[in-house]
């Protein structure tokens, strides 16, 4: 038992060597060194105790085998005894082996002793106990003694009683004692650990290896994961058994979050079988996962509430479980191991249950269609709804993998044709994000199942209502024709209403010229009320396209507005929302959004049931010239889209977002207007009808922000997309007047007199105040000064007639302007005070300044200067004179072109000059 050494100790052996070669690896030779210590003392005559723990394979026996090894070589005589599972009740085991070793150590054969189990009678127990004493006295008499126990805690209690007994009677002898336990495990019985060990022993937590050892470990075996060591360590702690059997399941580009072994699984379930229900529990917990609750827990286990708590305050002190409120797994490899050692059809019905359990308790819908996913094997028609609604948010989420997979699952199910129909449908939304060839291939298989026309119909009025971006739109719009093609026997009451939601589709959200709604699709004498008022909205709707009479739209929307409730109001059409609001009728605006507040909710995944009337609302105040109280709408609906990461893909939203800048700009916020725009996908958006009002909203940005060139093309860019699109309407997106500005700003005479005549000739078909008068001052900017007064005079009676107060103020502004340059100053100053009023009321900040000014230069200049120039003439002409082009002054000034041409004629004119090369000599004259 003893090896040979070059100096004595005092009790015969030789004195404490350096730590040996072939000591622990991989981060334990602080531990190591703790306990080397020791040995000195030991070789000294004092007796220590010693007391390694930690988790399960942790390496404290890898630990305990290297110092062993060391006692070896320094001389020590080394008895070591192991507990056991098997062994815990039998009394005496642990004893017997310790016994055995001590016999051994003194030369003798083992012989039967009466510590081979407990006896019966007090004396005899005395006996027996110094008996034990008397061995290890013996045995350290003659050197010193490393005595060991391994897995102390699976210990039989009478051998636990041996050891405490002679703990405090060997303290004079060389004696070193040490014991390895499971951290956090509680003995039970009659002896404490600390009996066992003293009052203060040496106390070793094993910790997990940290990330250098890992990769040290992990080079060891392979190179190919050395990149991992950090989610090798995440994965188990850092523990060497766990890191091991990792490492031998790991395959190259796995996920090392989702590895499991079902060999660490069964050794942990057999381990845990002292503990009552903790594999029960501890599997519960590995199916429930992040909503492993304590009835959860205890439901799945099938056990009593209070036996799991017990249970699971076991494993948490095993550290198997983190110490939190939703007890998890402390390491994922061990989760994972836990499941892999689940039979699979066992780990089925576990996730069936599971999913009930979550289901009922309300749990959200994604984490019931994770467990319905994995109990892929039994039926659970139940779940049908929950894949589905799963999926459908997954596709809009950008997971459509995940929404593939639902889809899949849920038709495993038992289930009606018609709701067959509708789940091959959405599959097939699903898998053309992904392979647009395959989902059509899965919409002629949905098509075939179809077996009435009232299901065929509905699904395909589903589909149209649910999928609004453009390329889902293109996919909804065929399905929608495949499956109107298949009902067509039915006659046209049959069709008839799928071929309004196609229309509408196709209106609303395709980028090529929608077919025009004939008046031949008229509903039968005894159709439903509610056809004959979607009809009418589509015939106000076809109306406003072609930009014909504004009458005409307004009595059609007034049929279709004539009761107090419409399915059709529940679609996110645009157009449907704003006819109301562009024939200039407040009162049809306001019924329309009462008629979306009653709704239900919508179908579209990104809105909620009052997004339609908000919209709406925002988009009148807006007309109206209430950007302050337009601007909370649209902020509102925002801020819901932007949670469901939906700005740049539903139209709704890209709507919203053009408007906010819209109004943004006019409130004199360009840096918001602009950071808005910023976060839109321009690309991502094209596909979309509403990219057109996108790109008047930043052409009107750039305009005021003196970036004409880059506003004037996007405002072109939208005409040409409208026209593409075939709308005719002039005041969908009120491109013209504002491309008639920039236009002029940028001395294209010609093209903004081109534009100001067509929007003029679209505005006269129109025929409202709003539209004509708009059109007209807009004109008016191309003409010569009187001309030009007389028409923004004209314009100005025509919107005070309209609710747009903000084009009215516009208008007013720069009819001020006009007779301050003819010399009108006294009403000139009358329509500049009310362009201000008006302004500062909508909280137009930009049009208010520039009306100021106006008004304050007026004010400023009733009298001439000294060469007969009015103050705004002596300004701009000094400007010409130091050679600054008319552009150049137009824009320092915030004026147009053509009134600084005015001004410079009339400067001329006093000056008695021909043109500006005579201006510096007259003006110092």
């Amino acid at each position: 038992m003893r090896t040979e050494a070059n100096s004595e100790s005092p009790y015969g052996g030789p004195s404490v060597p350096k730590r040996p070669a072939g000591a622990p690896r991989f981060g334990r030779d602080d531990e190591f060194n703790a306990l080397a210590a020791m040995y000195d003392g030991a070789t000294h005559g004092r007796a220590g105790s010693a007391v390694l723990v930690g988790e399960f394979g942790m390496g404290k026996t890898a630990l305990l085998e290297a110092l062993s090894e060391y006692a070896r070589r320094t001389a020590f005589a080394v008895v070591i005894a192991k507990g056991s599972g098997l062994e815990t009740h039998l009394s005496g085991g642990v004893t017997r082996q310790l016994s055995d070793g001590l016999t051994r150590a003194l030369g003798g054969a083992p012989l039967k002793s009466p510590l081979e189990e407990r006896p019966r009678t007090e004396h005899d127990q005395t006996a027996a106990l110094e008996g034990f004493l008397h061995l290890v006295r013996e045995v350290a008499g003659r050197g010193p003694l490393l005595l060991a126990v391994d897995d102390i805690h699976l210990a039989d209690a009478w051998s636990m009683r041996c050891l405490a007994y002679i703990r405090y009677r060997v303290t004079e002898y060389p004696v070193l004692i040490v014991l390895t336990s499971i951290l956090g495990q509680t003995l039970t019985g009659e002896v404490s650990l600390l009996e066992l060990a003293g009052c203060s022993p040496t106390i070793i937590k094993l910790a997990g290896l940290g990330v250098e050892e890992t990769a040290r470990l992990i080079a060891s075996k392979s190179m190919t994961f050395t990149g991992k060591a950090v989610d090798c360590r995440e994965a188990t702690g850092g523990n060497p058994f766990l890191l091991n059997n990792l490492l031998a399941r790991l395959a190259p580009g796995a996920d090392v979050h989702t590895v499991g072994s079902p060999a660490v699984g069964e050794v942990l379930r057999a381990r845990l079988r002292v503990y009552p229900a903790a594999a029960q529990l501890v599997r519960a917990v590995a199916i429930l996962g992040e909503d492993a609750g304590f009835d959860r827990i205890a439901a799945l286990a099938g056990v009593d509430e209070r036996v799991a708590v017990e249970g699971v305050d076991t494993l948490v002190r095993l550290r198997l479980l983190t110490n939190t409120g939703v007890p998890a797994f402390t390491y994922s490899f061990v989760r994972h191991s836990v499941l892999q050692d689940i039979p699979l059809a066992t780990r089925a019905v576990s996730h069936a249950r599971a999913a009930k359990l979550l289901a009922d308790a309300d749990v959200p819908g994604k984490r019931v269609a994770a467990h319905l996913l994995e109990a892929h094997t039994i039926s659970t028609p139940w779940g049908i709804d929950i894949l589905r609604n799963t999926a459908w948010a997954a596709v809009f989420e950008g997971e459509e993998e995940l929404a593939v997979r639902c889809l899949k699952r849920a038709l495993t199910e038992r289930m009606s044709p018609g709701k067959r129909v509708a789940t091959t449908l959405q599959l097939s939304h699903a898998e053309y994000r992904i392979d647009p060839g395959t989902a059509m291939a899965r919409v002629r298989e949905a098509v075939g199942y179809i077996d009435t026309h009232r299901i065929a119909t509905h699904t395909a009025m589903m589909m149209l209502l649910c999928l609004c971006s453009g390329t889902d739109n293109q996919l909804a719009v065929s399905a929608a024709s495949l499956i109107t093609a298949r009902v067509s026997s039915g006659g046209p009451e049959a069709t008839w209403p799928l071929q309004c939601m196609i229309y509408l589709a196709e209106t609303g959200n395709s980028l090529t010229p929608a077919p025009l709604f004939s008046e031949d699709w008229t509903p039968g004498p005894d159709a439903e009320p509610e056809l004959r008022r979607t009809h009418a909205a589509l015939l106000a709707l076809e109306v406003l396209r072609r930009g014909e009479s504004a009458a005409e739209a307004v009595r059609h929307l007034s049929d279709a507005l004539s009761d107090d409730q419409g399915q059709l109001f529940e679609q996110p059409y645009f157009f449907t929302l704003v006819t109301a609001t562009l024939a200039d009728e407040p009162a049809l605006t306001d019924r329309l959004c009462r008629l979306l507040d009653s709704t239900d909710e919508p179908f579209d995944y990104h809105l909620r049931k009052g997004s339609m009337a908000a919209l709406a609302r925002g988009i009148a105040l807006q007309s109206e010239g209430k950007l302050l109280r337009a601007s909370v709408y649209y902020e509102s609906l925002l801020r819901l889209f932007d949670e469901r990461r939906a700005t740049s893909a539903c139209p709704i939203a890209v709507l919203a977002v053009a408007h906010l800048a819209e109004v943004y700009t006019d409130l004199g916020r360009p840096d918001e207007a602009e950071t808005l725009l910023d976060g839109i996908d321009f690309d991502g958006t094209e596909q979309l009808f509403q990219h057109n009002y996108l790109l008047y909203a930043r052409g009107k940005l750039r305009v005021a922000t003196g970036d004409t060139q880059a506003g004037l093309e996007d405002l072109l860019d939208c005409g040409r997309r409208l026209e593409r699109h075939g709308l005719a309407f002039p005041s969908f997106a009120a491109w013209r007047p504002l491309a008639v500005r920039a236009a002029l700003i940028l001395d294209r005479t010609e093209l903004a007199v081109m534009l100001a005549d067509a929007d003029t000739t679209a505005a006269d078909r129109w025929d409202t105040p709003r539209a004509r008068g708009s059109a007209m001052a807009a004109l008016a900017l191309t003409r010569e000064d009187e001309e030009a007064e007389r028409l923004l005079h004209k314009a100005a009676e025509l919107l005070e007639t309209s609710p747009a107060r903000l084009q009215l103020a516009t208008t007013l502004a720069e009819l001020g302007a006009a007779r301050a340059r003819r010399g009108h100053t006294e009403q000139a100053a009358a329509d500049l005070r009310r362009a201000v009023e008006l302004s500062t009321h909508c909280g137009a900040r930009p049009l208010t300044r520039r009306a100021s000014e106006e008004l304050h230069t007026i004010q400023m200049t009733t009298k001439d200067t000294a060469h007969g120039l009015t103050r705004q003439e002596g300004r701009i002409a000094m400007m010409a004179a130091r050679g600054l082009t008319n552009r150049e002054i137009a824009e320092t000034l915030h004026l147009t072109r053509r009134t600084v041409e005015l001004h410079l004629s009339g400067a001329y004119r006093k000056l008695g000059i021909t043109g500006r090369a005579e201006l510096a000599a007259a003006l110092t004259a």
